[in-house]
């Protein structure tokens, strides 16, 4: 067989941007994106794709260019997700949430050529700008002009002072429609440039191909099971992960994209019963504030949701899929372009109490189907931990999702992507019996109190289930004895009768936890800091543990 090798015919590079020229010929007349009164078809999207590749190509962007966007879940920014790889240059999502500190370093480190800028992001982009260093070369801008929402048009303002070289439907209206777009000449060929979202640490520029994607994408279809002609709910930001590649991964079923500019409890019900919502994704707080809106009623129709980015409290899933919703839970980074571990259920778990699925659904479970390999293993080893649900290791992940490595960063690439054959996340977990694996904390989360190690994530599951509690986060707290204790941060539901005090929140933890496990001190907030995507901040509710003092605790008496 020595004469069966690979040849043009067996080799073309693989790229997800092939799933829109297939839609555009299957589902040429079905719906593809829909915003307010907007409807778009895939042919059209197609056509849109090609025209702005085309216009982009015309601006001298060439290929191997950086092209970056600040836009919330409309239509043009599902659109760039083909466009501008169609056009040979390297997408930027860019969270419009960031300080213009944080964009312009963005922007300077990532060397981008273009940026596409919503409407109501024009302040952000001038003032990103007007942080540049001395002699920085200043990307070409285009404007996102979006009016299709009258309210928010007449209610915008902005006190932008950067010129513009035109709007988007100037690209869109003088493209050309039989573009040839670009295709990879080799599928290891960068197609996406996204910047993690600095929970921990400062953003690192993360660099996939456009193998990684398709795998990625094709991947993430199996793991939510996604049906053809499906009806997809944008509240995952696109801008985060690409929207865990599910941009590309609708165009490969010829779904439907309802957009949507910003979350909002009272719209997505009204979306999902306007439009038949099928399936949708999210983090763990799209669910609680899903589940603890006041006006929500059980939905006629299942919709399922694929929630990931923290661990999702048991209490938290329990109230969601009382409401209809069916959920997935997941885990993946910036790292993997998508999902790379699933709670894959089991028929027998359906027939348990409502608490023990919960339980069970809580974990983020097996790698996917497009993973090579998973596991959880101690660091300094590298060896597996054992399978007892209690001894903490790192969890390390092989496949084609991973990344090609962080931008100007070989340092960093090789701290985590090591000889070893392995990519080390960061994320502490548990190995169950069954070969699930349960996320105990981020490395830097977990609390060490009196040469303990105190898992957040557990003390966070029980505060989740106190009755008046809606969000919770526990950090360190420096201590003069202990070294460190639990300092917990909460926000408090919405219509409640009475506001419970610090001493009754320990009392309740300590009713169900162990004792070294129980916060020290409760901290009432109106609100927690998170990023876009419903991350809490717990780098910043740290910095606030900190500069509290510390506790003052002796040592208990014997």
């Amino acid at each position: 067989m020595e004469y069966l090798k690979p040849s043009p015919a067996n080799s073309s590079p693989l790229t997800p941007l092939g799933f829109l020229e297939r839609s555009a010929t299957v589902y040429g007349d079905c719906p593809s994106v829909v915003y307010n009164t907007t409807t778009y078809t895939w042919s059209q999207t197609h056509l849109r794709c090609l025209r702005v590749a085309s216009s982009i190509s015309s601006l001298g962007i060439n290929t191997g260019h950086v092209v970056s966007v600040l836009a919330p879940n409309i239509p043009a920014m599902y659109e760039l997700h083909f466009a501008v790889p169609m056009a040979g240059a390297i997408l930027n999502t860019i969270n419009i949430r960031l300080d213009p500190h944080t964009v312009s370093v963005i922007l300077g480190h990532s060397e981008s050529k273009l940026v596409f800028v919503d409407r109501l992001s024009q302040s952000l982009i001038a003032e990103a700008i007007s942080l540049f260093p001395p002699a920085t070369p200043i990307p070409r801008l285009v404007l996102i002009a979006d009016d299709t929402d009258d309210a928010l048009v007449t209610s915008s303002t902005t006190t932008a002072t950067v010129d513009f070289c035109c709007t988007y439907e100037d690209l869109v209206e003088n493209g050309d429609p039989g573009f040839q777009w670009v295709r990879p000449e080799s599928e290891w060929d960068p197609m996406v440039l996204n910047y993690t979202s600095g929970t921990t640490s400062s953003p690192k520029g993360v660099v996939h191909c456009h193998r990684g994607l398709f795998i990625a994408t094709v991947d993430s279809l199996i793991v939510l099971a996604v049906p053809r002609q499906p009806v997809y709910l944008w509240t995952l930001p696109m801008f985060h992960a690409n929207g865990w590649s599910f941009p590309w991964g609708m165009a490969a079923v010829g779904g439907t994209n309802i957009c949507l500019r910003k979350f909002d409890s009272p719209i997505i019900y009204r979306l999902i019963r306007a439009h038949s919502v099928t399936h949708m994704c999210g983090a763990p707080v799209v669910l609680s504030m899903l589940s603890n809106y006041h006006d929500n009623e059980p939905l006629k129709n299942p919709v399922h949701i694929l929630t990931g980015g923290a661990p999702p409290p048991s209490a938290v899933l329990l109230r969601a899929e009382s409401l209809g919703f069916v959920v997935s839970h997941c885990y993946g980074l910036t790292e993997t372009g998508g999902t790379v571990v699933l709670c894959a259920w089991k028929p027998q778990w359906s027939r348990l109490p409502g608490s023990e699925r919960a339980r069970l659904k809580a974990r983020q479970g097996v790698r996917t189907v497009g993973t090579t390999q998973v596991d959880v293993v101690d660091p300094e080893s590298g060896l597996s931990v054992k399978r007892d649900g209690s001894t903490l290791g790192e969890i390390v992940v092989r496949g084609g999702s991973v990344m090609l490595g962080y931008l100007k960063d070989p340092a960093g690439t090789a701290k985590c992507m090591k000889d070893d054959g392995w990519f080390y996340t960061g994320d502490v977990a548990v190995m169950h019996p069954d070969g699930y694996l349960e996320i105990k904390d981020r490395s830097k989360d977990v609390i060490i109190s009196g040469g303990e190690n105190v898992s957040s994530v557990e003390v966070e599951s029980v505060l989740y289930t106190h009755p008046a509690i809606n969000e919770a986060a526990v950090v360190a707290r420096p201590d003069e004895y202990w070294g460190e204790t639990p300092c917990v941060f909460v926000t408090l539901k919405e219509g409640i009768t009475w506001k419970p005090s610090e001493k009754e929140i320990m009392e309740y933890c300590r009713a169900k936890l162990p004792h070294y496990m129980v916060p020290k001190t409760v901290v009432f907030k109106d609100e927690l800091p998170k990023t876009s995507t419903g991350k809490i901040q717990k780098f910043l509710l740290r910095q606030t543990a900190k500069a509290m003092g510390t506790t003052g605790t002796r040592r208990p008496r014997i």
